[in-house]
């Protein structure tokens, strides 16, 4: 376990680059959760998403 939960994820080559990623991050983060969006170089996706132990919630993708 990495200690965070994956909340949605979007690609990296969309022509907004980030911004949609953000945009959900920020939405979640006006509803309680501490989003936040991180990039996964491994898969070129920007992931949104909650640490462990900082309000997290039983959420998937």
């Amino acid at each position: 376990m990495n200690g965070r939960t994956v909340l949605q994820h979007f690609p990296a080559g969309g022509p907004r680059g980030s911004w949609p990623a953000e945009e959900y991050a920020h939405a979640r983060r006006l509803e309680g959760l501490p989003a936040e969006v991180v990039m996964d170089l491994a898969t070129d996706t920007f992931l949104v998403i909650v640490r462990s132990g900082e309000g997290a919630v039983d959420a998937t993708a």
